[in-house]
């Protein structure tokens, strides 16, 4: 008899959920978003989205408390040292109002009962699941309580009070030299890491922490990318966030959006933007931040974005998965729909898992469950907002990517 050859045996998806009831309990404590966190995991729980598939091996990691010296890898210690101070009893604030003020712990930041926990279980979360990736451990980590990217290195700002996402890009920057991808002297070369906001908001914090400037040239090394809606005053102000020009660093990245970003305004700047810059950066890396907030029905009341269908959030995330070939970080940010938050989160946790689940997957029964009332389902439809990003608009979004494309490949090549 002749021997056959066998086919390439099916290679299953390593996933990694950082998770725990403790971080649950005290990620329910920010002041933002109340209760968010047990709602999401309770979600994922019911729904079995932490079992194994035959598909994906997945395990759950209890996250560790970040320490000090982590958490000013980027932080400066007075900082740290002022998140890390136990909240104050009322008859002794007035003492500390000045300290909260100068580290941005007010209005939108307030300190709130277990605040030091937080900082350091969310810390240490995205860094332990940004350290199984590094490590050759997993495919995809997974770590919705994170995503805090407007916590600046000195100051708290936009409900974020520990900028993790900068952490674990700074840890998958001094991840092992990457083989498959070699050094124009035909040696191993460092890791490139793509960091991918998809939260309403820009990602000022973490965009402004690796630019480049005159005294601190940009390393080739990580790539930030930012899709956000834009309008005069909106949160934050950056001149960051405004769409690039030819003089522009090609590693700080926006697309501003106006209002009512749709399935159909994503997915043409998905092909036409992101893509491009993906091809010509070649990330080993992905860093995908999946706020909510631009979904139809969030309080902001500006996006008009969908959780499936083409363009839709799950399906960005899906093409990261599976096309980019790359090893992926997923976190939680902005959603201040909660139960949005956790059927979006949800369903991205099955398709990282292989077994997307259907959109009309009906809710289980469980705690919260009147809470997702009236539809019941995992879905997230559009809205009635109007999406005024015109073909125009986008054509030119578009057209100020060409050199910046152009200005990447010359770069790493």
């Amino acid at each position: 008899m002749g021997s056959h050859s066998s086919p390439h045996p099916f290679i299953k998806r390593r996933v990694l959920y950082v998770a725990s009831e403790r971080l649950a309990k005290v990620s329910s404590l920010l002041p933002s978003n109340r209760n968010r966190s047990v709602l999401v995991h309770s979600l994922i729980t019911c729904l079995g989205l932490m079992r194994s598939t035959d598909r994906a091996s997945v395990e759950v990691l209890r996250p560790p408390l970040a320490t000090v010296r982590e958490l000013c890898a980027y932080h400066d210690r007075d900082y740290v040292d002022q998140l890390l101070e136990p909240v104050s009893s009322s008859e002794h604030v007035a003492t500390t109002v000045n300290s909260n003020k100068e580290f941005g712990l007010e209005d939108d930041c307030p300190p709130f009962r277990g605040m030091p926990e937080y900082v350091q279980l969310v810390a240490g979360a995205s860094l332990a699941a940004a350290r199984a990736l590094a490590e050759g451990m997993f495919d995809v980590s997974i770590c919705w309580d994170g995503g805090r990217h407007h916590a600046h290195k000195s100051h708290a700002s936009g409900y974020c009070y520990v900028n993790d996402c900068v952490l674990a890009l700074l840890l998958l920057k001094r991840a092992p030299p990457v083989t498959r991808s070699l050094n124009v002297d035909g040696g191993p070369r460092r890791p490139r890491i793509m960091y991918l906001d998809l939260d309403l908001h820009f990602s000022d914090a973490v965009s402004s922490a690796f630019h480049a400037s005159s005294s601190s040239p940009s390393s080739s090394q990580l790539l930030t990318l930012s899709l956000h809606h834009a309008a005069p005053g909106f949160f934050p102000v950056s001149p960051l966030s405004c769409l690039p020009t030819p003089e522009s660093d090609p590693f700080t990245l926006a697309v501003p959006l106006r209002s009512g970003a749709s399935n159909a305004t994503y997915m043409r700047l998905w092909v036409n933007v992101v893509e491009r810059v993906r091809a010509a950066f070649q990330p080993d890396y992905v860093v995908v931040q999946c706020g909510t907030d631009a979904l139809a029905e969030d309080p902001c009341k500006v996006g008009n974005w969908s959780l499936g269908g083409p363009g839709g959030l799950s399906w960005c995330v899906e093409r990261v998965l599976s096309q980019w070939g790359a090893k992926v970080l997923l976190l939680g940010g902005g959603g201040y729909n909660s139960p949005n938050a956790a059927r979006s989160w949800a369903l991205i946790t099955s398709v990282a898992r292989g077994s997307p689940l259907p959109l009309d997957t009906p809710i289980p029964d469980h705690a919260g469950f009147p809470l997702y009332a009236p539809s019941f389902t995992l879905d997230v439809p559009a809205g009635g907002v109007r999406d005024e990003n015109t073909s125009e608009t986008l054509s030119e979004l578009e057209r100020a990517f060409d050199p910046i494309v152009e200005s990447l490949r010359t770069a790493l090549n």
